[in-house]
């Protein structure tokens, strides 16, 4: 009776792991994709300052990559 329950508590935890990480990379990707979308309506409005909103753009991402990417890793380890 135990082993059955722990093994359900088991089972919850890893759906949980997985649903947590899907929702980080879900998060950071609809985050980069306004970044990107944002940085475009920039430069049409203001060409001559293309290079600093990409590079700006591109420090953002990366940001956003990270924490993505340590949330994940957290969540699943979090299951173990």
């Amino acid at each position: 009776m135990f082993l059955v329950i722990l093994l359900e508590v088991v089972g919850l935890a890893k759906l949980g792991g997985a649903i947590g990480a899907g929702l980080a990379a879900i998060g950071a990707s609809m985050g980069i994709g306004m970044i990107g979308a944002k940085a475009m309506e920039a430069i049409a409005r203001q060409p001559e300052a293309a290079g600093d909103i990409r590079m700006n753009m591109i420090v953002a991402a990366a940001l956003i990559e990270g924490i993505s990417l340590f949330a994940v890793i957290i969540t699943l380890l979090a299951v173990l």
